[in-house]
């Protein structure tokens, strides 16, 4: 098995939305924010090449909405979905799995795009089957009004139209090679419906794509919850369990959204959980 790490492009978010109820003289000290409140994020995918399989993990943004849209955002930097695969050697058409942990645009934006004429839409990985799960789905396709505007249809009915669709089965959340990869899945509902965290056994480390679970090292904390997350008091309990067990068991967290820190690990001390060691990402997943 070979791991890789996909730059699919940086935007930026209000910080005071990013951390909740956490004050910004507390967040910025991790997290600085720009003079108009906005902090640097990331959209970094997981690709995982095991035999024949060629697995994506999220997929960004994409690129076919709207300068209105994607001004909301604040992009920024040079990478794109295309560079940082070719980079490793692949194309789009080389994928044969897309694992998505939730629908929301900044996760499977990219999974979509526009046909040639631009007429409508088609799946970006036209040989991969698109990985969800069936209570997600019908979470998404059905929005509540305050999901509403990060589940977009044009994300999310293509890959359903296409037939490429696919549901992962509960409660050991086989997908038809999760057992040979020893690919595991924690679900947790505090940010949105059963997210799935992805946990991967590499080379004896467990590898873990924290998505919105954890979104930057700055969120370590146990309270410090994004206002995106729909259950907050859900959310706590969920990071409780998983940072617990990622500190007792030595696991690293490959950050997605984190701009400057690629992969942690978090270490047990007097204040709870709390961040360890910082790695580059060729230095774990080498």
């Amino acid at each position: 098995m070979k791991l890789y790490s996909i730059e699919t492009g940086n935007f930026k978010l209000d910080g005071g939305a990013m951390f909740g109820v956490v004050p910004k003289v507390i967040w910025n000290k991790t997290n600085p924010a720009d003079a108009n409140n906005l902090i640097d994020l990331a959209a970094r995918c997981l690709l995982i090449e095991e035999g024949n399989r060629l697995i994506l993990i999220d997929t960004g943004m994409g690129d076919k909405q709207s300068d209105k849209f994607f001004g909301y955002y604040s992009l920024w930097g040079s990478h794109t979905m295309d560079k940082s695969l070719a980079k490793q050697g692949f194309h789009r058409d080389d994928i044969t799995d897309v694992f998505l942990t939730h629908l929301h645009f900044d996760h499977c934006g990219g999974a979509v795009q526009w046909n040639k004429d631009k007429t409508s839409y088609e799946p970006a990985f036209k040989n991969a089957k698109f990985w969800t799960n069936e209570d997600h789905w019908n979470w998404a396709i059905k929005p509540n009004p305050r999901e509403k505007a990060s589940f977009l249809s044009e994300n999310i009915l293509p890959m359903q139209e296409s037939g490429q669709l696919n549901f992962i089965s509960k409660p050991d959340g086989d997908f038809g090679f999760s057992a040979e990869m020893n690919f595991s899945v924690f679900y947790a509902d505090g940010h949105t419906d059963k997210q799935m965290i992805p946990m991967i056994n590499y080379n004896g480390k467990t590898i873990c794509f924290m998505a919105d679970l954890l979104p930057t090292a700055g969120h370590i904390p146990i309270p410090y919850v994004m206002g995106y997350d729909t259950r907050p008091l859900l959310t706590m309990p969920e990071k409780t369990k998983f940072l617990d067990e990622a500190a007792t068991n030595n696991y690293f967290l490959f950050l997605e959204h984190d701009a400057h820190n690629e992969i942690i690990a978090v270490q047990h001390t007097e204040k709870g959980v709390r961040l360890d060691q910082i790695f580059q990402s060729d230095e774990i997943l080498r």
